[in-house]
C-alpha cells in the first residue's frame, strides 16, 4: 500500500537547496543553497524560513479560494485594462479577508520562536515573496511578488504572509502570466521569512555579475543607496555605481574597480514603528560613496562565489542578479537574495544590432540610456498607475518613476522617460526586458515633455540618453559576428568613449589600436585639466556669467571631490581601465593627450 505524501508546510534555509524550486520557490531555493553551501566558505547569508507551496495550496483548499479565483479570472482579456483591474482587485481582496487555517498558523508561531531564539525574541524580519515560477530562465517577473519589511510579531507576520500570498494577483502579476503563457494555478507561493539586517542604519543594494546593457561578462556591477534597497528598484534614487573586473580581482589584485559613479541619494527608506518610512539624507551624505572600495570589492569577490557556484550547479554559465545589506549596527555585509539573470544573458552575442539615429534636433531631456535602442512617438504624462487606462499604443510613457502597477501599459509604449531611478529601477529591468528604449534618472521629464507631443527617444549613444524634438528618422543595421571572414591580419579596433567600450566587447577584435587620451578626457571627465587645477582660483576670482556657468558644471561633475584635480587623476584612470578590460588580455594603445586650443576654447 502506498502511503499518501503528508503535505509539508515550512522548511528552514537549512532543508532547502536549487532542487527545491518547485517546493519553495526561486528566491528561498537560491538562499537555501546559499546558506548550506556559500555561509561555510564565508559569503553572510541571514537565516530564515520558508512556508512552502504545499500551504499556499493548503490555504486555497481549506477556504476554497482556488474555485472562487478561477471563477473570478475566467476568459479575461489582459488587454482590457480596467476589467484587468476590477477582476485582480477581487481575488486580492478575497485572500485578504481569507484566514490562515489553524494548522498553518500554529507551523508559523512554532518557526518563529525558533528563529527568535536564534536572534531575539520577536525579531524583525523581511517577509518575501517566492513564486515557484518567478526567476526561471525564460520567466521573470521582474519583482512581479511582494517584499514586507521590519516586520516583527505574530500577528504582524501572519498578515504579511497573505500580502505576499494576494501580490501573486495584482493587475501586472495577472498580466504578465496571461501574456507569458503560464496558468495563474501553475505557479504556487511560497512566502520567506528572513532575519532583517539593519540595512535602515547604513546602506544596500543590488549586484549583477554581468553588465546589464551590453552582456559584458567579466565585470560584477553594483549598485547602492543609504537605507533599505526597496528604492532603489521603485528608482526612487540613483544608486552609487561601482564597476568590478573579474579577472584581476580573481588574481588577488588590490584594487580591481575600473569604474565608479556617484548617485543621487537624497532619500532614503527606513524602519518606522510599524513598517517602513522615508527619511532625508544630510548633504554631507549625498557627497559620499554609501560603501568603500573595500566593502565593494568583497562584495564582488562573494558575488563572482555565488555566479561560480550557479554556474556549476546548471553545468553552465549563469550570471547571478544579487541583493545585498550591510548592517549598520554591526557593519557587517549580507547577501539577502540571488536569482539567475535572464534577459542579457539570453541574447545571441553572435548578433550585433545597431541603431542609428539619421539626423538630429533640439534635446529637450537628458538622463541615463537604458537598452541601446532608439523610438519614437506622442508624449503621454501620467503622474500615477491609476491612470493607466488612458494610455494608447505607441505612446511615450513619461511619469516619475515605475513600479510593477505599470506593466500592462509598458508592454505597449513606444519608450520609457522617467525623472528618477538608475539602471536598476523597475523602469529599466522591464524596459530592457521588453526591448524598448528607455531613459530613467532624467530629473525634470514630466514637466518638461507635454502630451501629444512628438518626440524621439534615444538610448544607442552610450551611457546618455537623449529625447529630441520631433520624430526623427533611424535605421537599424544587424550584423552576424559569426558570419564575418577570418583574416590573417589581426584587427584592432579604435575606441574615443571608455563609456562606449563595452558595446565592443564581442567584436572579433585582437585589441585596439588607437584610444586617443584627449577624447578620453572630453568624453569621460568632461572637463578640461586647467580648469582643475585653477578651480580655487576661479572660485575667488571676478564672476562673469560664462566663469558661473563653469563653475557650476565643475561642481555638478566632481559633486564626491573636494580635491578637483585628483577627481581628473581618478576618472583618467578609470576611463583606460575601462577599456583596458573590455579587450583585456588583448594589447591597448592608448595615445598621449593632443590638446588643440580651438577645441577647448570656452
Amino acid at each position: 500500500m502506498i502511503k499518501e505524501k503528508k503535505d509539508v508546510f515550512v522548511k528552514w534555509f537549512s532543508e532547502v537547496g536549487i532542487d527545491d524550486v518547485p517546493i519553495v520557490g526561486g528566491k528561498n531555493a537560491a538562499l537555501g543553497e546559499m546558506y548550506s553551501n556559500l555561509v561555510p566558505l564565508g559569503v553572510n547569508v541571514p537565516d530564515g524560513f520558508a512556508l512552502t507551496a504545499d500551504a499556499y495550496r493548503h490555504f486555497f483548499r481549506k477556504t476554497g479560494l482556488d474555485e472562487k479565483i478561477k471563477e473570478i479570472l475566467l476568459d479575461l482579456n489582459t488587454r482590457d485594462l480596467k476589467n484587468l483591474q476590477v477582476r485582480a482587485k477581487k481575488v486580492r481582496e478575497a485572500i485578504l479577508k481569507a484566514k490562515l487555517p489553524q494548522d498553518l498558523q500554529d507551523v508559523v508561531i512554532k518557526a518563529y520562536r525558533e528563529l527568535g531564539e536564534k536572534y531575539g525574541k520577536n525579531s524583525d524580519v523581511a517577509v518575501r515573496s517566492s513564486a515557484t515560477a518567478e526567476d526561471l530562465p525564460g520567466a521573470s517577473f521582474a519583482g512581479q511578488q511582494e517584499t514586507y519589511l521590519n516586520i516583527h510579531g505574530i500577528e504582524n507576520i501572519l498578515v504579511a504572509t497573505k500580502k505576499c500570498i494576494a501580490s501573486l494577483f495584482t493587475d501586472r502579476a495577472v498580466s504578465y502570466r496571461a501574456d507569458k503563457g503560464f496558468s495563474h494555478f501553475d505557479a504556487a507561493l511560497s512566502v520567506g521569512v528572513q532575519r532583517m539586517v539593519r540595512s535602515d542604519l547604513s546602506s544596500s543594494g543590488v549586484a549583477f555579475t554581468i553588465d546589464t546593457e551590453t552582456g559584458f561578462d567579466k565585470v560584477i556591477l553594483i549598485n547602492g543607496i543609504y537605507g533599505l534597497g526597496e528604492f532603489i528598484v521603485q528608482g526612487k534614487v540613483i544608486p552609487d555605481e561601482f564597476i568590478v573586473f573579474k579577472p584581476t580581482l580573481e588574481n588577488g589584485s588590490k584594487n580591481s574597480i575600473i569604474g565608479k559613479n556617484i548617485g543621487k541619494k537624497n532619500i532614503k527608506l527606513v524602519y518606522a514603528k510599524d513598517g517602513t518610512k522615508e527619511a532625508k539624507v544630510t548633504v554631507e551624505e549625498q557627497k559620499k560613496f554609501c560603501i568603500t572600495n573595500e566593502e565593494a570589492t568583497k562584495l564582488a569577490k562573494w558575488c563572482l562565489q555565488i555566479e561560480k557556484y550557479f554556474s556549476k550547479k546548471h553545468n553552465r554559465y549563469q550570471p547571478m542578479d544579487i541583493e545585498w545589506a550591510k548592517d549598520g549596527k554591526t557593519g557587517e555585509l549580507f547577501i539577502v537574495q540571488a536569482r539567475p539573470e535572464t534577459v542579457v544573458s539570453g541574447q545571441d552575442k553572435n548578433v550585433l544590432k545597431e541603431y542609428q539615429l539619421q539626423k538630429t534636433s533640439k534635446i529637450l531631456v537628458s538622463g541615463i540610456a537604458v537598452g541601446s535602442k532608439i523610438g519614437s512617438g506622442k508624449v503621454r504624462v501620467l503622474s500615477s498607475a491609476k491612470n493607466i487606462s488612458s494610455f494608447k499604443k505607441g505612446e511615450v510613457l513619461v511619469t516619475e518613476i515605475t513600479d510593477p502597477d505599470w506593466e500592462p501599459i509598458m508592454k505597449i509604449a513606444s519608450a520609457i522617460i522617467t525623472d528618477k531611478g538608475g539602471r536598476t529601477s523597475h523602469a529599466a529591468i522591464v524596459s530592457r526586458e521588453l526591448g524598448i528604449p528607455c531613459i530613467v534618472g532624467s530629473n525634470n521629464a514630466t514637466k518638461v515633455l507635454k502630451n501629444g507631443q512628438d518626440v524621439t527617444v534615444d538610448s544607442s549613444g552610450g551611457q546618455v540618453g537623449n529625447v529630441y524634438t520631433g520624430t526623427l528618422p533611424f535605421k537599424i543595421v544587424e550584423h552576424r559576428l559569426d558570419a564575418l571572414p577570418k583574416t590573417n591580419t589581426k584587427i584592432m579596433v579604435n575606441i574615443g568613449s571608455p563609456d562606449e567600450a563595452f558595446k565592443s566587447c564581442h567584436l572579433p577584435a585582437q585589441g585596439v589600436g588607437l584610444g586617443r587620451l584627449e577624447f578620453i578626457i572630453a568624453s569621460h571627465i568632461r572637463l578640461h585639466p586647467n580648469v582643475l587645477i585653477n578651480y580655487k582660483k576661479l572660485k575667488i576670482g571676478k564672476k562673469t556669467p560664462a566663469i558661473l556657468k563653469l563653475l557650476k558644471e565643475i561642481d555638478n561633475i566632481t559633486y564626491a571631490y573636494k580635491d578637483k584635480t585628483q577627481f581628473y587623476v581618478d576618472e583618467l584612470a578609470l576611463g583606460i581601465a575601462k577599456i583596458g578590460a573590455t579587450f583585456y588580455p588583448e594589447k591597448v594603445i592608448i595615445r598621449l593627450s593632443d590638446f588643440k586650443t580651438n577645441e577647448y576654447r570656452t
